[in-house]
Formats: C-alpha cells, sequence, structure tokens
C-alpha cells in the first residue's frame, strides 16, 4: 500500500509537472523583467533577465531559448532557477542536501506559484518540491517597481523521519549570457575599507566570501558589480548590483561555464556550517538584493538608495542629528567634569548631540581603563563618573545637547565579573588555549540566556536613563576559538548561522520595544554594513580611518550600495597638515560629526566649523535624501567630484575636492548631473574659511542647469588636499 502511494505521487507529480510546462513567471520593475519558465520536465528555468519586455507573456509563445545549455537541451543543463545537488549540471549547484538514506540528490520541480501586493512592488513565491523525497522549497521574489531592485530568498522544509544535512543553501541564482564579465569587489581591512579592484571573470570559478563570523566585512566586503561585455562604469553600460543583507559568513560565486554563461549564486557561506535541519522545520535563507542597471553604476546606485530609505533602512525618511565624540579627544583618560566640559564644547561647534565613547564602565581590577578589561560589566565606573549616567545626561540637557552612549554588548573581556560567573556563556574551546582578539572573546548568542543578557544591556540603560537618546554599538572582534558550549559536541556546525540568528532576535526585541532610539552600527570601523543589520540601525560607521584623502576613497566606495544618510563620517586630527576647511568638506558629504576637541582650533576655525554645521543642517534635504551623482573618481584621477541633488531639482550640493595633484596638472570643469536642464541655477561656494574669497568663476551668477551639465564649473585646482563646496539653486 505504502508503495503504491508512493508511486501515485510520483505520477500525480509527473503529470502535474508536463501540465505546467511552458507556464511563464514575470517578475518586474519598472525597468527590468526577470522571467521563469517551466521546462517540459516539469523543472523551472531562468529564461530572461534584462530591460523589460513590452510584450513577455505567455501569448507570445515565450521562447526560454537562453535558458538552454551549451548542449542545446531543453530539458537538461538548463539555467535552473534553483540547481540542486547531483543533477545533470556539473556546474556549481544552489542547494544541496544529505537525505536520510545518503542520497545526496535533489531535483526540484514546480508546483505552483502566487504573486501579491507588497509595499512599493509584489513578491512572487514559487513552490519547489523534490519527486522522490518530501522536500519542500519556496523561492521568494520581490521586485520594487519604481526602484528596479529586486530581493530573494529561500524557505526549505522537509518531512524525512530524521533531520536532513543541508551542505549548500543559496538565496539567488541568477544566469548572463554575455561575450565577457568584469567583476568589481570591495576589500578590506582595518582602516582600509571598500578598496576597488575590477578583474575579468575567465572559465571557471570566482569566490568572494569570509569566515568570520559576526564581522562580515573585515576582509572583504558583502557586495558586488559585475559589468557586461565592458568593465562597470558610471554613466553607461549594463551593470549587476548586488549585496546579501546577513551579518555573518557569506559567499558571492561567480562561475563562467564552457559555453561563456555566467551563473552568480548568492548566500551565507556554507563554511563549518553542514546545517542539521529537523522535519517540518522551515530554513530561511538571507536576503539577496540585486539591481540591474543599463546606465551605469551612478543609476544602480541610486535604485539601491531610494529603496533602502523607502524599505530597508531605520528611519530610513527620517532626520540624522550632528554629533560630537569624545573619543579622539580623551581616549579612556577621561572623569565627569572633563565631559561635561566637552558637552558645552559640543553646544558651542553648534552639533545636536554629545556621544560618550569606550570606557565609561567596570569597576575595580575590571576598570575600563584601556581594551583589557571591562566589557561585559556595564556598571558606570564610579571612580570616573561618581554621579553614574544620570549625572552625565543631566550635563547634556544642561549644556543643551542630547546624550549618546558606546556599548559593545555582544563580547566579554577575560577580565570581567561576568567572564568569571559565565564562562559557558563565551565562545571558546574547552580544551585549548584561548586566543584573544583585541583582548576579548564574543559572547554565544546561539545561547538564548546570553541574548537576554545582551538585550538588557539596552533596556537596563534605557530604563534607568530615558534621556539616553543614541547608541553606538561595536563589535571589535570575529569570532575566534570557534566552539560553542550551549551547542555542544553535536551542534557546532549550527554555531555560525545560530549565533547570528540570536544577534536578531536581540536587535528585534531592542527595535520593537526602543523603537524611536537611533543607533550607528560600527565594528572595529567599517566591518559591518549589510541591509539585514540596518533594519535595526539608522547608519553605520564607515571607518576608523578619517584621514580625508583616504575617506574620499571610503566614501566613494560605500556611495556604491548605501545612501549617504546611513554613512557616517566624523571630523578629526587624523593627518593635520589638511586644513579643517578639507576635512570637514570632506565630511559634510556624508552623515557629518565631529571627533576632536574645541581648544585645538583657532577662532577662525571654529568659526567655519560652525558655518559649516549651519551649512549642512540647511542642506539636508538634498544631502542626506537626494540624489547622489558620482562625477570624478579617485582612482581614475587626482581628484573627487560628487553632487546631491533634491527630488524636485530645486537645489543641489556640488563637493569637489583636490587630493595630491601633480605638478602643472591639467584640470577640467567638472560636469554636473541630475539638473534640470530647462531651468536657471544659481551657484554659490560656501563653507569658506572667514576673510576667504571665492576664486571660482561664475560664483554668485545663475546658468542653466544645461549649461551647467555640458560646460561645468571650474572647481579643481593643483593645490593639495583643497575643496570646494557649492550651493546649487534654481532661480
Amino acid at each position: 500500500m505504502k508503495r503504491f502511494f508512493i508511486l501515485f505521487l510520483v505520477t500525480t507529480m509527473t503529470l502535474a509537472a508536463h501540465a505546467a510546462a511552458g507556464k511563464t513567471i514575470r517578475i518586474s520593475t519598472n525597468a527590468t523583467d526577470l522571467i521563469l519558465q517551466v521546462g517540459e520536465n516539469g523543472r523551472l528555468y531562468q529564461a530572461y533577465f534584462g530591460e523589460r519586455l513590452l510584450n513577455a507573456t505567455e501569448a507570445d509563445a515565450f521562447s526560454w531559448e537562453a535558458g538552454r545549455g551549451s548542449d542545446g537541451g531543453a530539458t537538461k543543463r538548463g539555467w535552473d532557477v534553483m540547481s540542486g545537488n547531483g543533477n545533470e549540471d556539473y556546474y556549481e549547484p544552489a542547494i544541496a542536501i544529505m537525505h536520510n538514506d545518503g542520497n545526496p540528490s535533489t531535483y526540484l520541480y514546480y508546483e505552483t506559484h502566487v504573486q501579491t501586493a507588497v509595499e512599493g512592488g509584489t513578491e512572487t513565491v514559487v513552490t519547489l518540491k523534490d519527486d522522490k523525497y518530501p522536500v519542500t522549497v519556496k523561492l521568494h521574489y520581490v521586485a520594487y517597481t519604481q526602484e528596479n531592485v529586486f530581493k530573494s530568498w529561500t524557505e526549505i522544509v522537509h518531512h524525512e523521519k530524521k533531520p536532513i544535512s543541508m551542505q549548500q543553501y543559496a538565496s539567488s541564482m541568477l544566469y548572463f549570457s554575455h561575450l565577457n564579465y568584469y567583476l568589481t569587489q570591495f576589500a578590506c581591512d582595518w582602516a582600509k575599507e571598500v578598496q576597488m579592484t575590477t578583474e575579468q571573470l575567465s572559465a571557471g570559478k570566482k569566490v568572494l566570501d569570509t569566515k568570520l563570523g559576526v564581522r562580515s566585512c573585515m576582509v572583504m566586503d558583502p557586495f558586488f558589480e559585475v559589468g557586461f561585455d565592458q568593465p562597470a562604469q558610471e554613466q553607461q553600460g549594463k551593470v549587476l548590483m548586488g549585496t546579501l543583507g546577513w551579518t555573518g559568513n557569506f559567499r558571492f560565486t561567480f562561475e563562467v561555464d564552457n559555453a561563456g554563461n555566467l551563473r552568480v549564486i548568492s548566500g551565507i557561506n556554507p563554511y563549518a556550517s553542514n546545517y542539521e535541519l529537523a522535519p517540518g522545520k522551515v530554513f530561511t535563507t538571507p536576503e539577496a538584493i540585486f539591481t540591474l542597471s543599463y546606465h551605469g553604476t551612478s543609476e544602480g546606485s541610486r535604485n539601491f538608495h531610494d529603496w533602502a530609505r523607502a524599505y530597508s533602512l531605520k528611519d530610513g525618511q527620517g532626520d540624522r542629528m550632528t554629533l560630537l565624540n569624545n573619543w579622539e579627544n580623551t581616549y579612556f583618560d577621561f572623569d565627569q567634569e572633563k565631559l561635561s566640559g566637552l558637552m558645552k564644547e559640543a553646544k558651542t561647534l553648534g552639533v545636536d548631540m554629545f556621544l560618550l565613547d569606550d570606557g565609561w564602565f567596570g569597576n575595580g581590577d575590571n576598570a575600563r581603563n584601556s581594551d583589557h578589561a571591562g566589557l561585559g560589566d556595564w556598571d558606570v565606573n564610579h571612580a570616573k563618573l561618581p554621579g553614574g549616567l544620570p549625572a552625565l545626561t543631566k550635563a547634556a540637557e544642561d549644556a543643551g545637547v542630547k546624550f549618546g552612549l558606546w556599548i559593545e554588548p555582544e563580547m566579554v573581556n577575560p577580565c570581567s565579573e561576568l567572564y568569571a560567573q559565565h564562562k559557558d556563556w563565551v565562545i571558546e574551546y574547552p580544551n585549548r588555549e584561548s586566543y584573544y582578539y583585541r583582548n576579548q572573546l564574543v559572547l554565544d548568542l546561539a545561547n538564548p540566556k546570553v541574548q537576554d543578557y545582551v538585550y538588557g544591556v539596552v533596556e537596563n540603560i534605557l530604563k534607568d536613563n530615558p534621556e539616553v537618546a543614541y547608541f553606538k554599538w561595536d563589535c571589535n572582534s570575529p569570532i575566534v576559538n570557534i566552539y560553542s558550549p550551549y551547542l555542544g559536541s553535536k551542534g557546532q556546525n549550527q554555531l555560525y548561522i545560530d549565533h547570528i540568528r540570536g544577534l536578531y532576535n536581540v536587535l528585534e526585541r531592542v527595535k520593537k520595544n526602543y523603537p524611536d532610539t537611533p543607533m550607528m552600527l560600527c565594528s572595529g570601523g567599517g566591518s559591518r554594513c549589510d541591509y539585514e543589520a540596518l533594519k535595526y540601525f539608522t547608519e553605520f560607521w564607515c571607518s576608523d580611518d578619517t584621514e580625508p584623502v583616504e575617506r574620499c576613497y571610503i566614501q566613494w566606495g560605500f556611495s556604491q550600495f548605501f545612501p549617504i544618510k546611513s554613512m557616517c563620517a566624523h571630523v578629526t586630527d587624523w593627518n593635520r597638515k589638511a586644513s579643517i576647511k578639507f576635512r570637514t568638506d570632506v565630511a559634510s558629504m556624508c552623515k557629518l560629526g565631529f571627533d576632536l576637541g574645541l581648544k585645538g582650533l583657532s577662532a577662525d576655525e571654529l568659526a567655519y566649523c560652525q558655518q559649516a554645521i549651519k551649512n549642512w543642517n540647511r542642506l539636508k534635504p538634498a544631502i542626506l535624501d537626494g540624489d547622489l551623482y558620482r562625477l570624478v573618481s579617485p582612482y581614475e584621477t587626482n581628484h573627487m567630484a560628487v553632487v546631491e541633488v533634491t527630488k524636485d531639482k530645486n537645489k543641489a550640493v556640488l563637493f569637489s575636492y583636490d587630493l595630491h595633484p601633480r605638478f602643472s596638472e591639467k584640470v577640467v570643469p567638472v560636469r554636473l548631473q541630475g539638473l534640470d536642464p530647462q531651468r536657471t541655477y544659481r551657484v554659490e561656494e560656501i563653507n569658506l574659511m572667514p576673510g576667504q574669497q571665492s576664486w571660482m568663476r561664475g560664483n554668485g551668477q545663475t546658468f542653466s542647469g544645461d549649461y551647467l551639465m555640458k560646460v561645468g564649473l571650474d572647481t579643481f585646482s593643483a593645490s593639495d588636499m583643497t575643496s570646494r563646496v557649492v550651493e546649487i539653486t534654481a532661480e
């Protein structure tokens, strides 16, 4: 009877698959079509991914010719949307499962799909099933109509008798057929974030990944660009831009096959993560997020920026605060009186908030006077701050600024009360000498008790001190000594994934209970900047490197995928050879902050900073919420220029930087973009030092938008580390 039922089920699925053959699924934005089609064998293939078609309907007998493999067969080696391990396709699969009987193959067949309206677009859910095993895979696609952005993720569930072992579980699998492919990747190190390099892809695989556990961007950023038939260009050409919303280990695989076709697979890095999935449990992969631009990376970036502000970044439509941080000014050496003085400096400077950084907690032998002790003990250091946080929030109120606080709740120092009491809460080998990255260890967020503790750090601070208006949430160590006491000897393959899910559980509770508290995502600089984490954070810290020339490269790189209002940039004393004007102008193209003492500034420098802050606040509609156009690349010249334009094209701000020009170097006018060619605009250089006169030709005059975009403005010079900020106003 059982064998008859299985035979009946298989026969039914086969008949259903044949009945569905030729069915097309159109997933569309205003600019792009992703078209899937059921093959004669009942499997689902990518038929088309490109510019939106005028007639992509079943009535047009749309052919999935592009989905055929190099052997030309319409049912073999096609562009399977979720290619399984062990099938006839001998390239990298998207999903690999070891079944209860030891069979490693997975063949997924189309069953059904539904499309529903969601905020900003349409969600398509496609259900696929294995014909031999009770395994169901649901593919989710969300197409954002106006922004031309797609999200894709996968749900896997099974009903085998015992857990299955999942060896690969991708979020997205895309195919392309062009003559050549050029990959732009973004490599990292401390103070060297988003270093852009481009190479041509050839036969075989190119893999970008990390294995750091919690700092997904420490050595390689989780985003990429693929230029088709030419390297990705700013203003022209077809380019795929993609990223993954996952704060842990990621992997992008780019494989050029024997026929010269490219497949791009995005998902969690399965390194040390053969995940055991229990019967009936649903495994949900992270969101792969991508856009196809047909006019270069500049257009693709604006797609991402608009999408993020509307649908992904926490408080993406809201305001952002300027701030003064104490770290570069005091490091660990401060007391209540010194901090109160800095709060008054914040008010004098004209910023919205004072941010107290590391070093305010821990007592006795565990006092946080260096990075060797105190993490985990979130009691105020009474020797430094006898009045505690209430005295500090009161001092901030008296000074007329808001008060923000640095925390690193996921970490612990071995020199702490928490470590002494709860070693079983720490990721650490039970039988080896521990390695300490920055003198600390990572708490085991796979453990629900640890999740409660980490959430409690935030809750306890805000319950006792509701005046705390902002958190800078840091994460200064990857996962080392990789062993979870909670998961035990049989569960270590779950650690990398369950730990990140535990982090999201904490962040979800924080967002639910304190939705109006803005937070900066920091990780020893820019080692965290993915779109899943940014659902819980209003902004991220791009880099500890605040040297202004290096910052130009860093801000250029991050702006490829992230809106300006999410990118924190502070004015510091890194490179005092650079003027305060140059340092401030570089930071002003992002979310502006300061991290220095006013006593080191002259009267003119202070007056300049005060005016620059006023200008930045006045121009926030363009800087934070406008369209960004990258005009001149520091990678191609000794200069850099960007312009930020309001959506109504009434206001724009041009940031122009001379980095290290060569002697007698030829410079050309900067041609703007994004203006209305039919309108007239007044141009005025702002952010001038007291007594400084603008030498920019045409300053104070009016020009047509057409002239400014075709002829441009003379803003570059041959001077080392100089800058100009130009306000452009429609008449």
